[in-house]
Formats: C-alpha cells, structure tokens, sequence
C-alpha cells in the first residue's frame, strides 16, 4: 500500500494538465504588459518629436546617474522617463519568462519558448536604444528600434491572446469569450495576416520617414522626397489589405462571432481616424507634436486589432478543424 501510494505521488504533483486558471492569469499578465509596451511606443515617440532623443549623451545611465536631478528639464525627464519604463517592460518580460519556465508543467509547451523569443526581442530592442544615443540617432538604427519595438509588442499580444483562449484545451475560454458555433471563418485568418503584414511594412516606411526627417527635407530642400513619397504610396496596399478584411467579415457576418465582427469592422474605423491623423500631420508639416504622436500609436493599435482578428480567427479554425477530425474519428470507429 505505502509503494503504491508513493508511485502516485509524483504524478499528483507532475500532472501534465494545464491549470485553466494559471493560463488565464498569464494571459491577463501578457496583454497588460502588452498595453504598457503600447504606451512606452507612445512616450518613445514623444520624446523623438520633442528632439529629446539625445537628452541623455551618455547610456545606461542619463548624465552618469541614474537619476540626473541638476540636469533635469522636459527633454531630459522625456529620454529619462522612457528609459526607465523600458527597463521596467524588460524586468517584467524577464519575470514572466523565468515564472513560465519553473511552471512549464502547468502550462501550454510552447509558452515558455514564446517568452524565451519575447525576452529575446526586448534584449535587442534595449542594444538598440543604446546605440540609438552612441551612434546620434543613426537613422537605420533609429528604424530598427521602432521595427523591434513592433515585433516585441505583437509577440506580446500573440501569446497573450493564445494563452488567453486555449483553444484546444478543455478548459478552454475561447467558448465564453466568442460564444458556441456553429461558426465558419473560413478564409479570414489568411486576410488578417496579410493585412498584419501590410500594415506593418508600412509601419516601418513611416520609421524610415521619421527617423530621416524625409517630410522636412523634402519640403525645405527637395531631398529624401522618395522616402515620403514611399510612405505615401505604402498607404495603398495597407488600405486594401484592412478593408479586405472589413469586406470578408461583412460577407461572413452570419458565421462568425461577435467578437470578430467587431475586430474586422473595427480595424476601418482605426484605418479612417490614422489616414485622417496622416493628412493632418503632413498638413502641418509635423509642426503639432500631438498629431505625430497619436499617428504612430494609432498605427499600432490599427497593428493590434488586426492581429487580434487573424489570431483569434486561427484560434476558431483550429477548433473547428479538431472539431471535424473528432468527429470523423468517431465515424470511423463507431463510437
């Protein structure tokens, strides 16, 4: 009797089911910290438009301190103040990936790899906002700090949203969240991935457009007006692949849930406020420092809702697959 209950001891405690409520916690944990790297976008964004890039001329520390009280103003506080929070977003991915690690057993395989690249991803994100300042603002280092900044934030969503739903598991949330089928979303996944990708080539086109000041340039001396133009012209494809999405979802609006009708519906009205933001902003000539800022963190929230439509969407199509496979096994063995 004592060996037996000694055998099954170990399984009690390795049991390989995933805790439904861990994975939640997680997934909370994931889109919070997504939300913050949203916002540090916003303060990095601030802090280029108001020329504070080089506030600090030194790096990790702002003028050999850590906190540069004699020399601190509005530009010094900006640079200051975003590196911090950046630190804080690299302290917390740390965290959660060490935390997924030691509960790998309780968890989704795949999450502590997911948080392993996300780290990954922060490590190259903070090398490059230090080279930022040693190399003046280098502008291909400049839009690669922003491209990383992208890749982090969407790598966030996507395994917070993943963990969030489980699909695939029995205890799965996906059901409460989207609500029960029958639902076909047939070929929306591929949309909104097209459209994911789209929007973030011309995510980067903008970098490329505000790192070389190209607008002022092409406007004052007639230089790098092929930069801007570039952007300008990337507005195009990103506009149809957003309302490809919003046209497909409208087609399958009696098969799809509500959730996702909002996503696919909501990622127009996204498109419309940063178009209009655009033509403001290229209007004054990046002269309103308010506009620059919300045109870029409207970019990645239009980023956002479209990536949460394609992995959602992936998330009920692998359900459905699993659905159909299931039932065909069923058939096939006459249970």
């Amino acid at each position: 009797m004592d060996s037996s209950i000694s055998q099954s001891q170990p399984s009690s405690r390795r049991d390989p089911v995933p805790s439904g409520k861990l994975s939640r916690r997680m997934g909370q944990a994931l889109l919070g910290l997504a939300l913050a790297t949203w916002l540090l976008m916003g303060l990095g964004s601030a802090t280029r438009v108001m020329n504070a890039g080089l506030s600090c001329p030194d790096w990790p520390l702002c003028y050999g301190a850590i906190v540069p009280s004699q020399q601190m103003n509005l530009q010094v506080f900006l640079e200051w103040f975003h590196r911090m929070v950046a630190s804080g977003v690299g302290l917390a991915t740390l965290v959660l990936m060490g935390f997924a690690w030691l509960k790998r057993q309780a968890l989704p395989a795949w999450l502590p790899w997911g948080l392993s690249l996300a780290f990954a991803l922060v490590l190259v994100q903070g090398i490059l906002g230090g080279l930022t300042v040693t190399e003046l603002l280098r502008f291909d280092i400049v839009t690669a700090h922003l491209g990383t900044g992208l890749l982090f934030f969407a790598t966030l969503l996507t395994l917070g949203l993943l963990i969030w739903t489980r699909a695939g598991s029995k205890d799965s949330i996906l059901p409460l969240r989207l609500g029960e089928g029958p639902f076909s979303v047939g070929y929306l996944p591929w949309l909104g991935l097209g459209a994911v990708l789209l929007v973030y080539v011309q995510s980067l086109l903008g970098a490329l457009v505000a790192s070389q000041w190209a607008l002022h340039q092409c406007f004052a001396a007639g230089e790098l007006c092929w930069v801007m133009n570039s952007h300008l012209l990337g507005v195009a494809p990103a506009t149809l692949g957003v309302l490809a999405v919003a046209v497909a979802t409208g087609l399958r609006r009696k098969r799809i849930p509500r959730l996702l009708k909002f996503l696919g519906h909501g990622s127009v009205g996204l498109l419309l406020v940063q178009v209009g933001i655009g033509v403001l902003t290229y209007r004054y000539r990046l002269q309103v420092e308010p506009l620059t800022v919300a045109h870029q963190m409207v970019g990645a929230a239009l980023l956002a809702c479209l990536l949460a439509f394609t992995v959602l969407a992936w998330q009920m199509r692998s359900r459905g697959e699993e659905g159909r496979w299931m039932a065909v096994t069923a058939e096939m063995t006459g249970e």
